[in-house]
């Protein structure tokens, strides 16, 4: 057994967040999640409220914070368009306040840092797939910019820190996850998707459907930030975690209208602005330095578990965090 270590988990009670404070829990470590529940659910970590090595904080990481710790996930941050364009100014401060808030813990603690940024930093991508080397293409004032240039800016803190005062610092551009936990109201595709199926309704997809996305599952990416911050080599990144298997938004609609067995047919609205056309990454250096990690969960067994976590929900504990859904 590695050696146990006080772990704080910013987030921790959102989607991502709550699988990455259930791991750390297993392997013994002392974990404090963080979370202002603005998106999240205590039901996601209710689970883990009686273990002796849990501890939940409701915090906003906009403002200070002084505990110590020997590790820090920074996952703090609305992350589906609706949520985060609900208040565009409070998700550019989570983004870069909070950077700067648990930056500075890490450098007061001397402790090992992980940012969990996006795929989004490439914006409306021109180079397919995205290398991390390829700078993106985004729209600063555009009604994405508010997450896009948020953890742009992040990264900006996270490699200036590193390089002036030394910290320790990892950081991983996450990919479309998807996986029990989604909020069923977070707008996403993959959630509004199994949710409008189940409910027997229409499935609203934007466009015509044929912008890809790659759809990695839960397990896959939580093993791999762990690895990341795990890495021998000291590697701070940037490095891309997803899954490289492509698929186009109308074979996902169609893959979970036959997993359902709903009778639903397929609605067609508007892209929405800067709604980037292609996301796909290259796992190249993950492959590298995080000892041969690739995604193992196939697309449809990963969409059978995620329907079985909703079938299992009771829609009435749940509301829609912005009226943006």
């Amino acid at each position: 057994m590695s050696q146990l270590k006080r772990i704080l988990v910013t987030g921790g009670a959102g989607f991502l967040g709550s699988h990455l404070c259930d791991r750390l829990v297993e392997q013994g470590h002392d974990v404090i999640c963080l979370d202002n529940f603005f998106t999240s659910q205590k039901l996601n970590v209710m689970h883990l409220l009686d273990r002796p090595n849990f501890e939940l904080i409701r915090h906003d990481v906009t403002h200070p914070l002084w505990l110590e710790v020997d590790e820090i996930y920074n996952l703090a941050c609305p992350a589906a368009p609706g949520h985060y364009q609900y208040n565009p100014i409070k998700t550019m401060k989570t983004s870069v306040m909070g950077a700067i808030n648990m930056l500075g813990m890490a450098k007061r603690c001397n402790a090992k840092i992980l940012q969990a940024s996006t795929s989004e930093v490439y914006g409306d991508p021109d180079v397919h797939p995205q290398p991390e080397t390829y700078r993106g293409s985004v729209n600063p004032i555009g009604p994405r910019a508010c997450y896009d240039e948020g953890k742009r800016a992040a990264e900006t803190l996270f490699f200036d820190y590193h390089r002036s005062n030394g910290v320790n610092i990892r950081v991983v551009r996450i990919f479309n996850t998807y996986g029990p936990r989604m909020h069923p109201f977070d707008g996403r595709v993959v959630s509004n998707f199994i949710r409008q199926a189940i409910e027997g309704k229409d499935i609203t997809m934007f466009g015509d459907g044929s912008q890809t996305r790659s759809f990695c599952y839960v397990d896959d990416l939580v093993e791999a930030i762990i690895r990341m911050m795990n890495t021998p080599d000291g590697f701070p990144g940037p490095v891309n975690i997803g899954n490289p298997t492509e698929f186009t938004i109308k074979q996902l609609a169609e893959m979970t209208l036959e997993l359902t067995g709903s009778k639903g047919t397929l609605q067609h609205k508007p892209l929405p602005e800067d709604d980037p056309l292609q996301r796909q990454p290259d796992i190249t250096l993950a492959k590298k330095h995080l000892d041969g990690w690739e995604p193992k969960v196939p697309l449809r067994e990963g969409l059978k578990r995620t329907i079985e976590y909703f079938r299992s929900c009771d829609m009435s504990q749940f509301r829609a965090p912005t009226p943006n859904y």
